[in-house]
């Protein structure tokens, strides 16, 4: 498994938290950790880890994300 952690801009609120969890629950292969306001801490059931799934299924739901490093 791998962790990982993401940058997540516009996140404001405890909806836009609902709604960044709703959108990375709905992306195969990851298991979501934690989600506070500003980021999100994932864990990825493949190698190499879907970050690009991730980030992509934050944009869809509004939200621009980053890999922290």
């Amino acid at each position: 498994m791998v962790e990982f952690t993401l940058r997540i801009d516009g996140m404001h609120c405890g909806s836009c938290v609902r709604r960044v969890s709703q959108a990375l629950a709905a992306t195969p292969g990851l298991t979501v950790n934690e989600v506070r306001i500003g980021a999100a801490r994932l864990t990825a059931a493949e190698e190499p880890a879907p970050v690009d799934l991730a980030i992509a299924a934050l944009a869809k739901a509004g939200f621009a994300a980053h890999l922290e490093s």
